[in-house]
């Protein structure tokens, strides 16, 4: 998304020629995979450890930090790999889509018009509020090297990114489309009261 933005407002004759569905779809999959491939690295040692007691995960879902703290042996050697790929895959992203916001912070206060640095930052603003609210919970949960110690603190500060960025996300990025502010308008509009002849008459 911050690319598509940094395109779309940098250089935006090229962007019908270059964001193509092609792209699209290759941005979403090197995402998907980078993320698979890191979640199935991590688990392949994680199956082979034991767990005694009672087993349960004290989190809301099954996280790495949370398993490791059930297992019944010590753990210091497989946080390091874990943190690792942390500290190589958030940051990316992160300096990625700042680099991408970078870009368009400049271009904004090279246009002259207050009125259209208003707009183009406004179009930035929702996806900017989610990004925020995704990495602040991120960074806080994973680049810590005991992550798993506190659980509490984890499971309270992992809401943002579990449960209230992706409730949040369709509103932030549809609440400036035209036709989601004609429906809402519409869904709160008080329905109009007719007259009981119109009704018989919309009968016959």
């Amino acid at each position: 998304m911050s690319f598509d933005h940094c395109l779309a407002i940098c250089k935006p004759l090229r962007y019908p020629t270059t964001m193509t569905s092609n792209l699209c779809l290759q941005l979403a999959l090197s995402s998907w995979v980078v993320g698979f491939t890191i979640v199935f690295c991590q688990m392949l040692p994680l199956i082979q450890l034991p767990f005694c007691g009672d087993n349960v995960i004290n989190h809301f879902y099954c996280d790495v930090g949370p398993i490791l703290k059930a297992a019944c042996t010590d753990t210091s050697i497989l946080e390091l790999p874990g943190l690792l790929a942390t500290v190589q895959v958030i940051p990316g992203s992160l300096l990625f889509t700042a680099t991408s916001y970078i870009c368009i912070l400049s271009t904004i206060l090279q246009i002259p018009s207050a009125t259209g640095q208003q707009k183009i930052f406004s179009t930035c603003a929702s996806h900017l509020t989610a990004v925020s609210l995704l990495y602040g919970a991120v960074l806080f949960t994973y680049l810590r090297p005991t992550a798993h110690s506190s659980s509490k603190i984890n499971k309270v500060v992992s809401v943002p990114n579990t449960i209230l960025t992706p409730l949040l996300n369709p509103f932030i990025c549809t609440i400036r489309n035209k036709e989601v502010k004609a429906a809402l308008r519409k869904a709160m509009a008080c329905p109009k009261t007719h007259h009981p002849e119109e009704n018989m008459r919309h009968i016959k």
